[in-house]
């Protein structure tokens, strides 16, 4: 009798750990914006799932910024610069919008959550 309470325990234990190890494992979901090069301004999803992202901005032009918000988020890049920005942000049930400041009537997008 004690072999099986061993054994149930010892499956129990592997298959407790093994699910903890995969819910370490799941990735957070990436999506990605761009402001130029010319006067684009993209983003790559029109709806996306509430939770935690990591967003990617390749900011391909010095006269532009890429400027995200929505509930609790107000992240930017700055105008003058180039290259690669990262945030992780937790994304919440809502419409997000997104735009170049300097050039807000042109370049601007939305996205929702839910």
């Amino acid at each position: 009798m004690s072999r099986i309470r061993f054994a149930v325990a010892a499956s129990t234990a592997v298959l407790v750990a093994a699910a903890g190890a995969g819910s370490a494992l799941a990735a957070t979901p990436t999506l990605k914006g761009t402001d130029g090069p010319g006067f684009t301004i993209t983003f790559s999803a029109k709806t996306v799932k509430a939770g935690k992202h990591k967003i990617v901005i390749s900011d391909k032009s010095s006269i532009h910024n890429f400027h995200l918000t929505g509930p609790g988020v107000n992240k930017k890049t700055s105008v003058g610069g180039t290259g690669t920005t990262t945030w992780t942000v937790t994304l919440r049930k809502g419409t997000y919008k997104y735009v170049c400041d300097p050039h807000a009537s042109a370049m601007k997008g939305s996205f929702k959550v839910t």
